[in-house]
């Protein structure tokens, strides 16, 4: 039989209760978490959106006692009571409440639950996609319900700095009209115009620049943003973004601003001290040196570029490679010189995996290099190899061979790979970066046309204009864009709005536009 709930009210939160709140009547309301029976004594974990907190069932309660006897996991419950301390053996020291309880008066029951499908343990974790149809329970589990929380306070320190920054939180329209974006539009049919469609926003990138337009200087929103392209471990249909805006500044500005709430949101909700200013790379340094451009610098493990040391090379892999105007780079992993042939075959099936044709290795000991493609190197190239990697007996050299975009694609993904493994980075630590100079436009080989690194609407570098004159200088024209990375993972990216009509025709012409296209 089930109890209504009345007029009883909440008192206090089951992680709450402390201490010095002892002799207290309290009443506390959530889920029963763990039941145990004593014989005598009845003991419940009561969990709410706080914690858990412990109650106690004693046989000289008759009534409550009994009510007690028929709860099971995940009751929805009301306990009134008296906080009293824990005896001396059991106190648990890994719970803010674990030394004390709550001596149970009354208790009311308010739901009663059915097994459940999925099990509000941390220890068991039932397959994603049952997870999924049963959120609500997922939920219900720590781990989830901090990641909640923590999604809330770093909402909420965004918002308390960026009001000190003078910045204005303004909400602009879901349904807009379809823009040049990165990924396809979710379309919403107009009941009012027939055969005419909204789209969702894949970033608020016009309204945006219309406030700046109207004189409001600086704006931010919590944007809900929507990309029509396909699931991945970093993409998702819909997302949430921090979006911002502001005139009149330079990126070191912007760098400062984005340095600061960083800074300020760490420290907020996380209680780490960040260091600011974080790092700059150039792109070109960053995939010089990591084959990437986010790169996770809590590790070492960078490329080396052997191209000049092999250029003569009989070895056909790489032979062909430097005459096709591509590279020959390593890495090398220290203390992995005893990998089987399956580990090594592993590590092919990942360059492969990337899309690239194989990787080739050799071992190192005492004297040298040997194993692998050891017996297609003369000893000259042997000893440059050494002389350039720095490697030392018991390490594994791995190479790669083919267009720089390539090698650089499988090495950075061979780094990542050993940076997990051989265990090369503190999981506790955040380094962050400034990803710097991107180049504006890349060539598309397939389809023998410019296209844009990142977005047509990008001022070019000043200095850069002139390379606008010759289409064998595109290549080198570099944008005024940036990335802030964390521990390999892309954070936020920015870059300073084209606002000049010449230069955006320029920009334009080399992608090939027509002048009806452009307007």
């Amino acid at each position: 039989m089930l109890d209504f709930i009345g007029d009883k009210k909440r008192t206090i939160y089951a992680g709450h209760v402390r201490l010095n709140q002892v002799n207290q009547s309290v009443q506390v309301m959530g889920w029963v978490h763990r039941r145990r029976d004593l014989g005598g004594l009845i003991f419940i974990d009561l969990r709410d959106v706080t914690g858990l907190i412990q109650i106690v069932f004693r046989p000289e309660n008759p009534k409550a006692h009994k009510k007690a006897g028929v709860l099971r996991n995940e009751y929805v419950i009301a306990v009134k009571g008296k906080i009293i301390p824990r005896d001396a053996g059991n106190i648990n020291r890994t719970l803010p409440t674990g030394e004390i309880e709550i001596e149970a008066d009354e208790l009311l029951i308010l739901n009663d639950s059915e097994p459940l499908p999925v099990q509000i343990n941390e220890n068991i974790l039932a397959e994603e996609n049952l997870r999924l149809k049963f959120r609500y329970l997922d939920l219900r589990r720590e781990k989830l319900k901090k990641i909640m929380l923590l999604r809330h306070e770093v909402v909420f320190a965004i918002r308390e700095f960026l009001n000190q920054k003078n910045f204005y939180e303004i909400e602009t329209p879901i349904l807009m009209k379809s823009t040049p974006e990165g990924a396809r539009d979710y379309l919403v049919p107009s009941r009012v115009h027939p055969g005419q469609f909204f789209a969702l926003p894949q970033s608020p990138q016009i309204y945006k620049q219309l406030l700046m337009i109207s004189g409001l200087d600086r704006y931010f929103q919590i944007a809900r943003c929507f990309r029509d392209e396909d699931l991945r471990a970093d993409r998702q249909p819909e997302f949430t973004q921090l979006d911002l805006e502001m005139s009149f500044v330079t990126p070191d500005e912007i760098f400062s601003i984005i340095e600061e709430l960083f800074h300020y949101i760490f420290k907020k909700t996380l209680g780490i001290e960040l260091k600011i200013p974080f790092p700059r790379l150039k792109y070109s340094e960053a995939m010089n040196r990591f084959g990437i451009d986010k790169p996770d610098l809590r590790f070492g493990l960078e490329l080396i570029d052997l191209s000049r040391e092999l250029s003569r090379s009989e070895f056909k892999v790489f032979n062909s490679a430097l005459a096709a105007q591509g590279s020959v780079r390593c890495i090398v992993a220290p203390g992995c010189a005893d990998y089987s042939r399956k580990k090594t075959d592993e590590l092919v099936d990942i360059a492969r995996h990337l899309g690239g044709k194989g990787l080739a290795f050799t071992k190192v000991d005492k004297t040298g290099l040997h194993s692998g493609i050891s017996k297609f190197l003369s000893e000259t190239e042997k000893e440059k190899i050494m002389a350039k990697t720095g490697a030392k007996a018991g390490d594994l050299i791995l190479y790669a061979a083919d267009s720089n975009k390539m090698v650089f694609k499988i090495l950075a993904g061979v780094r990542n790979h050993f940076g997990k493994v051989l265990k090369l980075y503190d999981k506790n630590e955040f380094n962050l970066v400034w990803i710097t100079d991107f180049p504006l436009f890349e060539y598309n080989d397939e389809e023998k046309r410019w296209e844009t690194a990142h977005h047509m609407f990008t001022l070019p570098k000043e200095e850069h204009m002139s390379y606008f004159d010759k289409a064998e200088d595109y290549g080198k024209i570099e944008g005024q864009l940036y990335d802030l990375v964390c521990n390999g993972i892309e954070l936020s990216s920015g870059s300073i709005r084209c606002h000049r009509l010449d230069i955006q025709k320029k920009i334009f012409d080399v992608l090939g536009f027509s002048e009806e296209e452009q307007e």
